[in-house]
């Protein structure tokens, strides 16, 4: 079976490159399409508290015959819960549900910068790391801004900042003050969002040219680029399409004119972090 690329982290641990998301995935539907993901060759699952999911993510690890070592998975501290000693309660609660004794990646939801407590929140995500119940620590959806200020007040660097990210909002002064850190980005709603991006023809040309489908061709985008990316799809035959993205290899000028469909801010689908203030 094909498997996903890894990519390191800055601590030394590596994240396989090619995941599966489940935002809007109910709880009762999770277990059935994360081990379809399993099947299509995925290892590597991407929830959070906030989705509602982890116990179906949980089960669906249970039920995998799969084991802790071959599978990498994520989750995310909520906004309500930020601060110090609610984040050390909340990584547990998460745990649970998941029924793991240890997590490969826990990351911060959102920068929250009216809220003012993502500095505390991320010492306790460093406390979390020093006692080996987390093996890497990271954020989403952090601007420049925000991670800058946490590794000067804490001198420890996230692994990873994943952020909304797809050729229509290619981030890409954000991607590279991320390597200029050493951090790698990870994209959200990488397909971007109903299908006006899967039906552009720029994409449809570059996916004829490899007999491949429009998703597929964005997917390698996101590979080429250097991003860890994570597509979610709950119809079984997309899983096993998405994932089979990895044997796309798209060359310099496909990659260009991907490049070129960004439409800076004007092109982003969700909140943005440096203003957004939601529990």
């Amino acid at each position: 079976m094909t498997t996903s690329p890894n990519l390191t982290f800055n601590d030394g641990n590596t994240i396989p490159q090619l995941g599966y998301g489940v935002w809007q995935v109910e709880d009762g539907v999770a277990e059935k399409v994360v081990r379809q993901a399993f099947d299509a060759g995925f290892r590597h699952i991407d929830t959070a508290k906030i989705y509602g999911n982890e116990a179906g993510v949980g089960r669906a690890i249970a039920s995998s015959g799969l084991s802790p070592e071959e599978l990498f998975i994520t989750t995310k501290l909520w906004n309500a819960d930020q601060g110090y000693e609610s984040t050390l309660a909340a990584f547990e609660t998460s745990l649970d549900r998941l029924g793991l004794v240890s997590l490969d990646l826990y990351l911060i939801h959102w920068l929250q910068p009216q809220q003012d407590k993502y500095v505390d929140t991320w010492k306790a995500l460093v406390e979390l790391q020093k006692r080996g119940r987390v093996k890497s620590i990271g954020v989403s959806n952090f601007t420049k801004e925000g991670l800058q200020r946490i590794i000067d007040e804490t001198g420890v660097v996230p692994a990873i900042n994943q952020v909304e990210l797809h050729p229509f909002f290619n981030q890409a002064e954000l991607r590279a003050f991320n390597v200029s850190k050493g951090i790698l980005t990870q994209a959200w709603s990488p397909l971007g969002q109903g299908g006006e991006l899967l039906e552009d023809a720029t994409v449809a040309g570059i996916a004829a040219k490899h007999n491949a489908t429009p998703a597929q061709v964005v997917i390698a985008w996101h590979l080429a680029i250097g991003n860890v990316v994570i597509p979610k799809s709950v119809t079984e035959s997309r899983i096993q399409e998405n994932f089979a993205a990895l044997g796309v290899t798209l060359d310099a000028a496909d990659v260009e004119a991907i490049n070129g469909l960004d439409r800076g801010a004007e092109g982003r689908i969700g909140p943005d972090p440096a203003v957004s203030d939601f529990a």
